[in-house]
């Protein structure tokens, strides 16, 4: 028996994520089918319902997610993102139970900058991302882009940060990920606040 870790149906989480895609892709952040979300539905073993691959994200249903495994390969019907894989990673790695993938300007213009990483320090919204105070510093991560899930997923190992639930794929987009759907959506609109001010200091 599956360890259970939400308590949402597929067809709820299908709900779930319609609504998180749309809220993203009315702030420019999912243009055209671009980005993915999901969220974990079972731990033991792993499954995740991933929005389908093709779609717009301003007009998904519920109706529009898969059901993947731990390699993000469909336990049903339909065809999940070609990032279902990566999705699965980020959960397995953190434990996380949403990942969010969105294409900004900010995140592809400041990985292009700042190939080594984005620092930020001593900004109040750094507590959107569960530190205590301002006072801290952290990095988000810039990786290297690949369209094999599993060397990107190798990266993302790799390059992880503390205190930074969040990585920059370069020329692509931004990953982050929370305990659920909501703060994975808290976190991602931290994380692009970020991006977004560095961007006008550069």
């Amino acid at each position: 028996m599956s360890e259970t870790t939400s308590v949402l149906d597929l067809e709820e989480a299908g709900a779930v994520l319609a609504a998180e895609a749309a809220r993203f892709a009315s702030f420019g952040w999912m243009r055209g089918t671009s980005g993915n979300l999901s969220v974990v539905l079972s731990r033991t073993p792993l499954q995740l319902a991933v929005t389908a691959s093709g779609r717009d994200k301003g007009e998904l249903t519920a109706a529009d997610v898969v059901l993947t495994d731990a390699s993000g390969a469909a336990l049903g019907a339909g065809r999940p993102s070609a990032e279902a894989a990566l999705h699965a990673r980020v959960a397995a790695l953190t434990g996380a139970g949403a990942v969010v993938h969105v294409h900004t300007v900010a995140s592809v213009a400041m990985g292009h900058r700042s190939p080594g990483g984005i620092a930020f320090r001593d900004l109040e919204m750094l507590k959107g991302l569960g530190h205590g105070t301002h006072e801290v510093a952290v990095t988000l991560p810039v990786i290297e882009n690949s369209q094999d899930m599993a060397v990107l997923g190798d990266r993302l190992e790799a390059a992880l940060s503390p205190g930074m639930p969040a990585v920059v794929v370069a020329g692509h987009g931004l990953y982050v990920w929370g305990a659920d759907p909501r703060e994975a959506r808290h976190r991602t609109e931290v994380v692009e606040w970020l991006l977004e001010l560095e961007l006008t200091r550069s």
